[in-house]
């Protein structure tokens, strides 16, 4: 069997049922590999000041956030690289132009460019964010990513048929498929995965991985071993060497029992 060394597990959708709750196999079988040695990382697109309670709950103390801007290591700073301010400008005006909201994040705070609209309201409760503040030219410098809210399904078409290195991803959890994560080409999940393998010194063939939205595709497709949940995204099982169970049906710990790591 090989020596798993690292895990990295997406959150919504992949953790959380769509409820906001862990399965207690979920749980089960985080500590199992945790017992082993396996490093376990939470690789998502929220920002990293939101998930303290979730960390806590897990005992983890590793982190890949903002879709890949940032990553921490037990408690440590690993790199932070935030998107270019002039295509943070151009997506405001694009967004102001055609009635979206955006949602900025920082590494200390979520900023709005409107924060009482009722589907911005419905966003703060559904990922559970606390540290929000209206947006200030301020703070472009400063954006490790961004999330699009309100568009229609042709609406990604204006922001990137002139903005190279960048893509949007759809978000995959119920009610919320209005809302697109922007992601920088060259930082994702995937290039989170890299540096933290190339720092830790661990080989690919020794990570895992889970994810079921389309920006968990480069993560999955820089581990040994990566898993797509059976809820994911139909465009993304093609990116995963193994498809799994269900989040609400053991999906984490079926996948893990499949690589022999836990009983």
């Amino acid at each position: 069997m090989t020596d798993y060394k690292v895990l990295f597990l997406d959150i919504d959708g992949t953790l959380l049922k769509p409820d906001d709750t862990i399965e207690d196999s979920t749980k089960e079988a985080i500590s199992q590999v945790q017992a082993k040695g396996v490093e376990v990382f939470l690789a998502t697109g929220r920002p990293l000041h939101e998930i303290d309670e979730l960390s806590k709950e897990l005992n983890i103390h590793s982190f890949i956030g903002y879709n890949g801007a940032y990553a921490i290591f037990k408690g440590k700073d690993l790199y932070q690289k935030p998107m270019n301010s002039s295509t943070v400008k151009k997506f405001l005006e694009i967004a102001k132009e055609n009635h979206h909201e955006v949602v900025l994040y920082t590494n200390s705070k979520n900023v709005f460019t409107n924060i009482e609209t009722e589907s911005i309201i419905d966003f703060m409760h559904k990922f559970h964010l606390h540290k929000n503040e209206p947006y200030s030219p301020s703070v472009n410098s400063a954006v490790l990513g961004m999330t699009l809210v309100n568009l229609k399904k042709e609406d990604p078409s204006l922001y990137q048929k002139n903005e190279e290195g960048i893509h949007l991803s759809q978000v995959n959890v119920d009610g919320m498929r209005h809302c697109y994560d922007v992601i920088q080409d060259s930082v994702n999940k995937g290039f989170g995965v890299q540096v933290v393998l190339e720092r830790l010194g661990i080989d690919k063939e020794s990570s895992i991985a889970f994810g079921d939205g389309m920006n968990d595709k480069e993560m999955l497709q820089n581990v040994g071993e990566g898993f797509a949940m059976g809820n994911g995204h139909p465009d993304l099982f093609q990116y995963a060497k193994h498809k799994t169970t269900e989040v609400t049906d053991s999906g984490i710990f079926n996948g893990l029992k499949m690589l022999g790591l836990i009983n």
